[in-house]
C-alpha cells in the first residue's frame, strides 16, 4: 500500500501531539541511584504510553515492576511472517535538566538564527547546526532554552505510537506480529538490563536519534573507566613530602592523556577517552571515563593505557594507591548486524519508499539495538529526527516525525513479504 497524504497527515498530527506531550514530562535516569528504574519519574511516562497502549487495542500490554512497557499487536490475517519488535526508550540524559520542559515550534524556519524566549544567551543556527539547512519552511521544534527537548528519546515513543494509531486506522496495511518495547534507563546504559526476552520478537528496530533518513547497523564498542585515587592529607603548613593530594593528582592523571581523543577532537570512525566526571579531595578522589572505539581491541589499547598511567603515578608518589574498575557497557551490534543482512536491508528499502535520502552511518554512541542484538535479536536503529541530544539546542524538524512513523509502516509491509 502507498502512503498517501491523507495518512501522511494522519501520521503527523499523531506523532506531533504525542510527542509534545510526551516532553513535558520529566524522565531523567540517574546513574547513581542503585534503583531500577533509576528514577521515579520514569514511571509517569511509562503509565501513560501503558494506557495509550491499552487504547489502541494492543493485546498483553503490560508494565512491570522495572518499568517496562510490553504490548503485542496481534499479525494481519493471512500473514505468517515473524514476529518484529519496535522499540524506544523513556528515559533522557542527566547531561541538561528534563525538569518542565517547554517545547517551542518555530513554524516555517527561514534559514536564520532560532532564539529560546527563556534563555536570550543561546541560540541554534546553521552554524552550529548544519543540518538545519535542510529544512527550510519546515517546522522546527526546540525546548524554551532551559533545559534539553527530550527528543532522545521521546520522538521515537511518539513515532512508533503513531504507527500503531494508522494501522489501527486505516486497515489496508498488513504488517507481522509487532512486539512494542519502551525500556527505561539507556541512557545509563541499562535498558535492557531486565528485559523479558520471551516478550521480544526474532528481529527488531529501535527508533532512537539520528537525522531524517539515518540508518545504522554499527555501533561504539563501550567501557566506562573508574579510578579511585587513595592520598593522604597532612595540614598544609607541614605537608611538604608528606601530604598525597588525591584530587590534584586526579587533574594531572586526566591531562596526561591525548587530548586529541576526545570528542572534541574526534568524528566519523575515530574513538576517544571521554571524562564525565572529577571530584575529590586531599584524601580521596575518583574520575570517570567512558572509552569509545568501532574496533574492540583499539578501546582495549584505551584500557591499557590507563593501567600503565597508574603504574606510573604509583610510582612517582610513594603511598598512593589508584583502583580501577572497567565496566562493558555494549558492544559493536556489527558483529551480529552483518550475519542477518536482511533485517538492514528492509530497513534501507523502507527509508527510500518513504522518499527520504537513506543516510547510512555508524552510530557514535549506542542504542538497545546493541544489547538486543547480542541477546539473538538483530536489531538495527532508525532515525527518529532529532539533533543536538543532550543539550539545551536540542531539535527536531516536525516531518522527521512523519517521516520516521512512516518508515516503520514501510517496514511492516516489506515483512509480509518475507515470510
Amino acid at each position: 500500500m502507498i502512503i498517501n497524504s491523507i495518512i501522511q497527515e494522519f501520521l503527523r498530527n499523531e506523532a506531533r501531539e504525542r510527542f509534545l506531550r510526551y516532553v513535558q514530562i520529566e524522565t531523567t535516569s540517574d546513574e547513581n541511584s542503585g534503583t531500577h528504574p533509576s528514577s521515579e519519574t520514569q514511571w509517569n511516562l511509562a503509565r501513560m504510553v501503558k494506557e495509550e497502549l491499552e487504547a489502541l487495542r494492543l493485546q498483553d500490554v503490560v508494565l512491570d515492576e522495572y518499568c517496562y512497557v510490553y504490548g503485542t499487536l496481534p499479525t494481519s490475517e493471512g500473514v505468517t511472517a515473524p514476529p518484529i519488535t519496535f522499540c524506544a526508550h523513556l528515559d533522557t540524559s542527566s547531561s541538561e535538566s528534563g525538569k518542565q520542559v517547554k517545547p517551542v515550534l518555530h513554524e516555517r524556519y527561514d534559514g536564520g538564527i532560532i532564539t529560546f524566549p527563556d534563555n536570550s544567551d543561546l541560540q541554534l543556527s546553521p552554524e552550529n547546526s548544519p543540518e538545519l539547512k535542510k529544512y527550510l519552511r519546515q517546522t522546527i521544534i526546540t525546548a524554551s532554552g532551559t533545559t534539553l527537548l527530550g527528543a532522545d528519546d521521546k520522538a521515537g515513543i511518539a513515532e512508533i505510537m503513531a504507527t500503531l494509531a494508522a494501522l489501527q486506522q486505516f486497515k489496508d496495511f498488513s504488517h507481522p506480529e509487532l512486539r512494542i518495547v519502551f525500556t527505561p534507563d539507556e541512557e545509563i546504559g541499562e535498558g535492557t538490563l531486565h528485559i523479558k526476552k520471551e516478550k521480544l520478537g526474532r528481529y527488531g528496530y529501535t527508533l532512537d536519534g539520528g537525522d531524517m533518513g539515518e540508518l545504522e547497523d554499527e555501533c561504539f564498542d563501550a567501557l566506562r573507566a573508574t579510578l579511585t585515587f587513595h592520598g593522604v592529607n597532612v595540614h598544609p603548613g607541614t605537608a611538604k613530602n608528606r601530604m598525597i593530594n588525591a584530587a590534584a593528582i586526579a587533574a594531572r592523571f586526566v591531562a596526561m592523556l591525548p587530548e586529541y581523543e576526545t570528542p572534541e577532537h574526534t568524528e566519523i570512525r575515530e574513538g576517544f577517552y571521554h571524562l564525565t566526571r572529577i571530584n575529590g579531595e586531599e584524601n580521596l578522589a575518583e574520575i570517570r571515563f567512558i572509552l569509545r572505539d568501532f574496533e574492540p581491541a583499539a578501546n582495549l589499547k584505551r584500557a591499557e593505557l590507563l593501567q600503565h598511567l597508574i603504574q606510573v603515578f604509583e610510582f612517582k608518589y610513594p603511598g598512593l594507591r589508584i583502583e580501577l574498575h572497567l565496566k562493558e557497557q555494549y558492544k559493536n551490534m556489527r558483529e551480529v548486524l552483518q550475519k542477518y543482512p536482511e533485517v538492514t536491508s528492509k530497513a534501507e528499502q523502507a527509508i527510500e519508499m518513504a522518499g527520504v535520502e537513506l543516510i547510512k552511518k555508524a552510530i557514535r554512541g549506542g542504542t538497545d539495538g546493541s544489547r538486543f542484538s547480542f541477546q539473538g535479536m538483530p536489531t538495527p536503529n532508525i532515525f527518529t529526527g532529532g539533533l543536538l541530544a543532550h543539550s539545551k539546542k536540542e531539535w527536531i524538524p516536525e516531518i522527521a516525525l512523519q517521516k520516521a512513523a512512516e518508515v516503520i509502516l514501510y517496514v511492516c509491509e516489506l515483512w509480509t513479504k518475507n515470510e
